[in-house]
């Protein structure tokens, strides 16, 4: 999720749409998509607002005490209002952080508990309302790779000792890294910098290191990305191909037109609220788009069942059903082959790359939830960023095929019929010059100030985590330091 977004989300008890004062760009955009619009009936998702935000806020807790290794009183207070808004936090008991079950619980006024629970390699889960069981069996996924301490960057965490480039501006490079890290405000938590592979600059916060795995939130849309496209590189899927999903194969379902590439570009033509939406009002019923982190059900089904809005491939909107449903294609492509699902992004991606630290969520299914349910460190971040930033390329090897990252860092049709030139495929794309970098950058972004941003033009990668509540700063301090590095390396041109 782009930055300051987060602003429109947690305040959910903000002027409703209909009473906001008139936006020429916001009306003109619901007015296109009302002209296109279907006859599709929407359905809100089942249960009440406040135990989904329950849910959410049991989940966000047990991810940052168990894995991230936080406070729970600073968690509390700083970490992920994205599905459990601040102002909802104080309607709800404080969570019960049991270590000895590895679960939190958050307890509503009426008496219904909600529970996460941390399950080891697939991180903490939410329970379904009212059960205490999952239906998956969460399994061990061991990397191959060896202690990061013994292998050289990018692989291990060996650095060089030898200078750098005597062509880089090593002055302002350190003055970008404190700039990330001011005010305090900003609580930025880690930045790291690397320039053609290389890392120029890095610094952490308080409690924080080089292997700690932080909330992303969105940024697993680009992960997500990257395996859809090592799928497609094995030849089980094509970009242009109708998404085969289950649900939509019955007789002139008018879903089985939506494209893989549709849901890459965020614009299936699902109908779900989402608070992004231009029309999203604040007072109805709670958004699909949040539901598919706390829904405690299978999510994977729930996204495939959403009707049609518009035809697919017409109107961009940032929803959460199109990444959901990636995951779904990715888990049948690697079950149809007979192969461990959960285990498959290790051995296809992480390991290939020398990322350790990640750790993916999954709904009390074993659904892969990487539209946002995903941590890891900054340096895992960068090594990611490094592969599209080399085109797929790790040392050698094609990871993703030709093509694919152009793809992603491309306006999506449906977003440049808009004329919002900042959306491609999982990717957000600087085409309306938000941060102070060329136009061609494309980044990860997740809610709470979370970003990791490629230059092609300057070989610059740049990560920058957060807590929280620090993301109108820190996202402020972010385009300063951008700044200063984009003067500090030499251009490609």
């Amino acid at each position: 999720m782009r930055p300051l977004l987060a602003l429109a989300i947690v305040a959910f008890t903000s002027v409703p749409a209909a009473a906001q004062q008139s936006n020429p760009r916001r009306d003109s955009l619901i007015a296109r998509a009302k002209a296109l619009e279907l006859n599709t009936p929407y359905v809100p998702p089942p249960g009440t607002a406040l135990e989904h935000h329950a849910a959410g806020f049991a989940q966000i807790m047990c991810s940052a005490v168990f894995i991230t290794g936080l406070d729970p009183d600073f968690a509390a207070e700083n970490v992920g209002y994205f599905t459990a808004p601040y102002a909802e936090r104080a309607k709800l008991g404080k969570p019960i952080i049991d270590r000895a079950g590895k679960a939190v619980h958050v307890t509503l006024p009426n008496g219904v508990r909600r529970t996460a629970k941390f399950v080891g390699d697939q991180g903490c889960v939410t329970l379904p309302l009212g059960r205490s069981s999952l239906n998956f069996n969460p399994i061990r996924v061991a990397s191959v790779l060896p202690d990061p301490s013994t292998q050289a960057w990018p692989m291990g965490d060996l650095l060089p000792t030898d200078p750098l480039a005597p062509e880089l501006d090593t002055a302002a490079i350190r003055a970008a890294v404190d700039t990330a890290f001011q005010p305090a405000a900003a609580m930025t938590a880690a930045f790291v910098v690397t320039w053609k592979g290389r890392i120029i600059g890095e610094r952490y916060g308080a409690g924080i290191t080089a292997g700690t795995p932080l909330e992303s939130w969105s940024m697993g849309k680009s992960l997500t990305a990257a395996l859809l496209g090592i799928l497609i590189k094995q030849g089980v899927y094509a970009l242009e191909q109708p998404a085969p999903i289950p649900e939509w194969q019955g007789e002139n379902d008018p879903r089985a037109k939506i494209r893989i590439a549709d849901l890459m570009n965020m614009s299936s033509g699902l109908r779900i609220r989402a608070p992004r939406d231009p029309d999203f009002d604040p007072s109805g019923p709670y958004p699909d788009h949040l539901y598919l982190y706390t829904g405690g059900v299978n999510l994977f089904h729930y996204a495939a069942t959403r009707p049609l809005q518009w035809p697919p491939g017409t109107v961009g909107r940032y929803h959460n059903t199109d990444p959901v449903l990636v995951n779904y294609l990715i888990r049948l492509a690697v079950e149809k082959r007979g192969e461990e699902y959960l285990s498959f992004p290790r051995r296809a991606l992480l390991d290939k790359i020398g990322i350790r630290s990640m750790v993916m969520e999954t709904d009390p299914y074993g659904n892969f939830l990487m539209q946002g349910y995903e941590l890891a460190s900054a340096r895992d971040w960068a090594r990611l960023g490094s592969l599209y930033l080399q085109d797929g390329v790790w040392q050698g090897e094609r990871i993703l095929p030709e093509g694919f990252v152009q793809f992603v860092s491309t306006v999506a049709p449906a977003w440049a019929a808009d004329h919002r030139p900042i959306y491609g495929g999982f990717f957000w794309i600087n085409g309306d010059s938000l941060f102070p970098v060329p136009k061609s950058v494309y980044y990860m972004t997740g809610v709470g100030g979370q970003y990791t941003l490629i230059i092609p033009s300057h070989d610059l990668v740049v990560v920058r985590l957060g807590h929280y509540k620090g993301e109108a700063a820190g996202t402020e301090s972010l385009k300063t330091a951008l700044a200063l590095l984009v003067r500090a390396v030499p251009s490609r041109h």
